[in-house]
């Protein structure tokens, strides 16, 4: 059984000694335990501490775990509006430690898993998810030819070279038949919008977990996660949150059904969704129920392929990753109820 559980720190702390300057062991590495893509461990030395980020062993789908995209485009992104962790080294010789990985910065802060935010004081929920939103627009508003990213993604219909690419994961991964996500698929490629033309660098997994906020205050210190991001369409990020909200509330669906938000301090979805237009400058946007539809399919896809990883034993957490597979036909099914409202 390939192991994601734990890392050669030996092999790690001599690499870094001679690749990484300053640094210093030994090294203690303790695994984190959110995140269910690319195993990630927090590196402790006595002089500072570091995030390491690497594929997970064993036989992995093709163009999966990405680690040199993300590690690309967090220092692409260096010194923009939208805050990421420092890279410091890619290393993609699987010799070191059997995989590629990445060293970043550790940002000290504070990760709000959930998007009811009942941690924090009602009036700072509010402010919470509005920093959330502006990082948003301002990510969908970078440059990406001035920041060296204009090939990071093909050219073309973004939903219809993605529908046909997570199609595509969905089916090497499938472990029984989800009558659902078989007819969510063929609906998407029947009702698949023209091209307006926005082309934009999108994350693909935004969500409040993804993100890392300061321990006081409510500015986010930095946006992680990206091995989903490409050259895309910018509303496959705003559905992905409207996405993330309509699920259940709790650690498993993560989502904000039932809530009462005035109440929590949290806005509407149309409230979201106005105040990321009114900072791009756009009027409104139409067929929002085909973008969001698009991202349950999407998240479908991804968890079954976290299903898969867990049922084959390389799963980055095996527990966490089962519970998550149990979702796949209940993403499905919302994805049916979004494109046919």
């Amino acid at each position: 059984m390939a192991d994601t559980q734990t890392l050669d720190t030996a092999a790690v702390a001599a690499y870094l000694s001679e690749h990484l300057p300053g640094f210093e062991g030994p090294i203690e590495a303790v695994k984190f335990d959110i995140g269910q893509s690319n195993p990630t461990f927090l590196l402790k030395t006595p002089g500072q501490n570091y995030v390491l980020r690497r594929k997970p062993p064993g036989v992995l789908l093709k163009s999966a775990h990405a680690v040199d995209r993300e590690f690309r485009v967090q220092s692409a992104l260096a010194g923009s509006k939208v805050p990421v962790a420092k890279m410091y080294l890619l290393c993609e010789d699987d010799a070191v430690i059997g995989s590629s990985f990445y060293v970043m910065e550790h940002v000290d802060g504070r990760n709000l898993r959930l998007p009811s935010l009942d941690e924090l004081e009602k009036a700072d929920r509010g402010k919470v998810i509005d920093e959330m939103n502006r990082v948003l627009a301002e990510l969908h508003m970078v440059d990406i030819d001035a920041v060296g990213l204009s090939d990071y993604g093909p050219p073309g219909n973004y939903f219809e070279r993605q529908v046909g690419r997570w199609s595509k994961q969905y089916r090497a991964s499938e472990t029984v038949t989800v009558e659902a996500m078989d007819r969510l698929m063929a609906e998407l490629v029947e009702r698949m919008p023209p091209d307006d033309g926005q082309r934009t660098l999108v994350h693909g997994d935004y969500r409040i977990d993804n993100m890392i906020f300061a321990k006081q205050g409510t500015n986010c210190l930095a946006v992680l996660d990206w091995e989903l991001s490409t050259i895309g369409h910018p509303y496959a990020d705003l559905a992905s949150v409207i996405m993330q909200w309509q699920m259940p509330l709790g650690p498993e669906g993560r989502g904000l059904a039932g809530i009462d938000r005035v109440a929590q301090g949290l806005p509407s979805d149309e409230e979201f969704i106005a105040a990321y237009c009114a900072r791009r400058g756009l009027a409104g946007i139409d067929n929002f129920g085909f973008y969001l539809a698009f991202c349950f399919f999407r998240m479908a896809g991804i968890i079954q392929g976290v299903l898969k990883r867990a049922l084959d034993g390389n799963a980055s957490n095996p527990e966490r990753a089962m519970k998550v597979g149990a979702y796949v036909p209940i993403f499905a099914e919302h994805g049916l109820e979004a494109l046919r409202r």
